[in-house]
């Protein structure tokens, strides 16, 4: 999710005429109505990516506690392919939000949307398993095409949930949002749990997990339906939002490349090491770095609708941000230096316990990924999508880069979760900082 930051004469975005908007800041005395839908928008969201990461935490504390660290490592390949994948495609998500107005009346071009996202999830489906014989064996040696499948389906269906994500975020139709992330959330949970009390089967294990993106949409959408439908359209066209969405989708999967995927090229990048050793790895890294990642990721497109009508307070909110996000930092990498190793080991009875240092470390190198998804949508709310893909790029890369350096393992892993962030963040800081230089000069 990604996206949106206004200030005194910031540019038209790409493709589409200068629009004279009233920018109205998160924090001043707007109308009443608008502030309150915003605290209650913020709030829900908060409330639903509380119980969405809660979900995906006992999913990730029940599998390896079934299957064994060994296992569980190839059940997480898996995951961060399919999440690799999700994250990418979440620029899509992240280019709708931005594209999508409200309407008072339906228009030829309110379906544009729906068409949009069936004619995307066909091209997601069809790539996927056209390249598949390409990446099959190196990342799914065991079990082959049968991952594939459920990997293609999770995909494929995830573009459909992005679009109409997108498009309530942009209206701001906080329920029926927050509905879908639970729902989706909760039908996985519920999908790996009764799948575990027959088998521990990696496919059957991966077709729960893909299975309830589209389910989550046909439970909800009689629902959802009358909030949407005839009630926004796209302020492009097919051609430019798809221009758009190439390179907002270049940088999700650049973050998906940093966050989510991180275990895929981890699991690419430790040829000799113990498969128990990795499945250590991986889960100390998605349990310790999940706290501020999950929640900054799931309110970019929030920070979008923020960003954007915060006009006169973006550094005040912008700073903010980066203070809690500092703060917060610092006190969890401490909690899991010192109680980390225990409470892993209540979790995990009987198997290998990361160390305080590492968990801390690696809480510590998740601010710095939570403080990159807060720049990303002040970048692109300028409509500067060149920089705000340059900054996920440049950190992508960075981190592949340090995966391969001749260093030990654990250093390896350190350093590739550091550097990332931290190249993406000075792209983006070093943006900002010039463009309100140069606002500043413009206004005198």
């Amino acid at each position: 999710m990604s996206a949106a930051f206004g200030g005194p004469g910031w540019p038209a975005r790409t493709g589409a005429p200068m629009l004279a908007v009233r920018m109205v800041p998160v924090t001043d005395g707007g109308p009443a109505g608008r502030r309150t839908a915003r605290l209650s928008g913020f709030a829900l969201l908060l409330l639903a990516t509380a119980i969405s990461g809660a979900a995906a935490y006992v999913v990730t504390w029940v599998v390896p506690r079934q299957v064994g660290f060994a296992n569980y490592a190839i059940f997480a390949v898996f995951w961060s392919f399919i999440y690799l994948l999700v994250g990418a495609l979440s620029g899509i998500q992240q280019e709708v939000t931005r594209a999508t107005r409200p309407i008072g009346t339906e228009t030829a071009s309110a379906h544009r949307a729906a068409k949009f996202a069936f004619a995307s999830a066909g091209v997601v489906v069809v790539v996927i398993v056209a390249t598949a014989q390409l990446w099959v064996n190196a990342v799914f040696p065991a079990d082959g095409w049968l991952l594939v499948w459920p990997l293609a389906v999770g995909a494929g269906s995830y573009v459909l949930v992005a679009v109409l994500a997108g498009s309530l975020y942009g209206i701001s139709q906080w329920l029926p949002l927050v509905s879908m992330m639970v729902a989706d959330a909760l039908l996985r949970l519920i999908a790996v749990t009764v799948v575990l009390l027959f088998t521990t089967d990696v496919v059957a294990l991966a077709w729960a997990v893909a299975l309830p993106f589209p389910v989550a949409i046909v439970l909800l959408w009689p629902f959802i339906r009358r909030s949407v439908v005839g009630r926004s359209e796209l302020d492009v066209g097919y051609r430019a939002i798809s221009w758009n969405v190439l390179r907002t989708v270049l940088a999700a999967a650049s973050t998906g490349a940093m966050v989510s995927g991180f275990p895929l090229l981890l699991g690419l990048a430790s040829a000799g090491q113990p498969k128990a050793t990795v499945g250590l790895y991986i889960l100390t890294i998605t349990l310790a770095r999940a706290p501020l990642i999950v929640v900054a990721m799931s309110l970019q497109s929030y920070f979008t609708v923020t960003f954007r009508d915060a006009a006169d307070t973006f550094w005040r909110v912008f700073l903010w941000l980066q203070a809690a996000i500092l703060v917060g930092g610092l006190a969890l990498a401490a909690l899991g230096w010192i109680i980390g190793p225990d409470v892993f080991g209540f979790l995990f009875p009987g198997e290998r316990q990361p160390e305080g240092w590492f968990i801390a470390v690696l809480v510590l190198s998740s601010a710095l990924m939570a403080a990159l998804c807060v720049s990303a949508p002040a970048v692109l709310a300028r409509s500067q999508h060149l920089v705000y893909s340059a900054g996920w790029f440049a950190g992508a890369v960075a981190t592949i880069v340090a995966l391969v350096l001749p260093l030990d393992f654990t250093s390896r892993t350190v350093t590739a979760l550091f550097v990332g962030p931290a190249i993406g963040l000075l792209v983006h800081g070093t943006f900002l900082v010039r463009a309100n230089r140069d606002a500043r000069m413009v206004s005198r």
